[in-house]
């Protein structure tokens, strides 16, 4: 009965405290303010030794569209690590562009790319794109291609 009448008197006395509404800055922000802090962030995080994450934040550049910042990353694997990690990202990107109400939203894009076998040639065609005096080295030590 005592714990009951203690209870009571509890709630009584919370009725009587008037709770404070804080209100967050939301200050307008652009893609690029939101970029370079999204790459400190990053950098930041390559500093103390957490190249992973650094690496997920730096695979694509996020697209904001009002407050709403979307990343698209390769697999649920770098979803679930990049997840670990959001907080701190949150934390950094709301304090450092003065708005509360930026989120993040992950996208998994697994597309499928199609993967062939390259023979001789294709590899020679493509070394010669990359630097054509490949054609003089391989004259001069009379090198031919197997197909």
């Amino acid at each position: 009965m005592s714990s009951i009448r203690a209870k009571k008197a509890l709630e009584e006395s919370n009725k009587g405290i008037v709770k404070e509404i804080t209100h967050l800055p939301t200050e307008a922000f652009g893609e690029t303010e939101m970029l370079l802090q999204w790459n400190k962030y990053a950098q930041c995080l390559g500093d103390k030794g957490y190249k992973i994450m650094e690496s997920l934040l730096l695979i694509n550049d996020p697209k904001l569209n009002g407050t709403a910042i979307t990343l698209e990353l390769p697999n649920e694997g770098s979803k679930l690590d990049f997840e670990k990690e959001l907080n701190g990202l949150l934390g950094h990107l709301k304090g450092h562009l003065h708005n509360h109400d930026i989120t993040i939203e992950i996208i998994v894009n697994e597309s499928i790319e199609t993967k062939r076998s390259f023979n001789d040639q294709d590899r020679y065609n493509r070394l010669h794109q990359l630097n054509p005096n490949i054609e003089l080295l391989r004259s001069t030590f009379g090198l031919d291609l197997d197909t």
